[in-house]
């Protein structure tokens, strides 16, 4: 067996071991990332982040973040033990902060701990706009995005080193066009709609969790709608974006609203 072909059964082998089931959906995912090693990793950047920026505390918004956030555990906790899965939450150590910043963002960090921008609070409104984007952020985190996206961005490595293997011999100028093809052809055909896939069901996992969390999935058109409005037409093209463009985003909510008041039914509210 020559290098080349070594390369791609080590590759493939590695894509059939890292397969793991999403508890989130029950799809098998791409991760080969422990929790274990993820999470100490994801606690220690999460602080450094806060030593480094303005932690806004005491302000209503403040209070409205970690409420939210806390309803939006608890409903995650409901669901995912009601289907079997709480056992996956024990290591998830959840915090709620605001930051001074003027961008329009919130994440949440592998683990459950969670920054919002002080300027997304005006776009949210109220504190169901803010578990549109609680529940978001959560259900990546939840449902192993991360992990899945490192997964995938070392596969990625390693298939260049393998078109550097197959090039090998050939001229610079020859290589170098073939690095710069699977350059093109790997972020925007596969890293960038892997990141899109995540974004849309991340908003789908979101609205059930808002829903069982006692809110109102239906807020999550309006929020998206200024949200949209608030870019300014500033927004890429969508084959060029890891999000998927806001007229697409509001149809897949749409449609996914019965979803999750379907979800808040089967599963009860939290505090009720």
């Amino acid at each position: 067996m020559n290098n080349k072909l070594r390369l791609l059964v080590g590759v493939f082998s590695l894509i059939i071991i890292a397969c793991a089931t999403n508890p989130m959906t029950g799809k098998k995912t791409l991760n080969f990332v422990p929790n274990s090693q993820l999470f100490p990793m994801s606690f220690q950047q999460y602080d450094t982040f806060l030593k480094e920026n303005k932690v806004v505390s005491g302000t209503q918004d403040a209070k409205n973040v970690e409420l939210v956030g806390k309803r939006i555990a608890a409903a995650a906790e409901r669901y995912l033990t009601a289907n079997g899965q709480g056992a996956i939450l024990k290591d998830y150590q959840w915090e709620y902060k605001l930051v001074e910043d003027k961008a329009l963002n919130a994440w949440c960090m592998p683990g459950g701990k969670i920054v919002f921008y002080t300027g997304i609070m005006p776009v949210c409104k109220d504190l169901d706009g803010l578990a549109v984007v609680m529940g978001h952020e959560v259900a990546h985190a939840l449902a192993d995005h991360g992990a899945q996206r490192m997964s995938a961005g070392q596969i990625q490595q390693i298939a260049g080193m393998g078109v550097a293997l197959a090039t090998s011999g050939k001229s610079k100028e020859t290589q170098a066009i073939w690095m710069t093809a699977y350059g093109i052809g790997s972020q925007y055909g596969a890293m960038l709609p892997f990141s899109r896939s995540h974004e849309s069901e991340a908003d789908v996992i979101g609205l059930k969790l808002m829903a069982i969390a006692g809110f109102n999935p239906e807020v999550a058109v309006p929020f998206w709608q200024r949200m949209g409005a608030n870019s300014g037409g500033q927004s890429p093209p969508e084959f060029m974006s890891t999000h998927p463009s806001h007229d697409t985003r509001i149809t897949n909510l749409t449609n996914a609203i019965p979803q999750a008041k379907a979800a808040a039914k089967q599963y009860g509210v939290v505090g009720r």
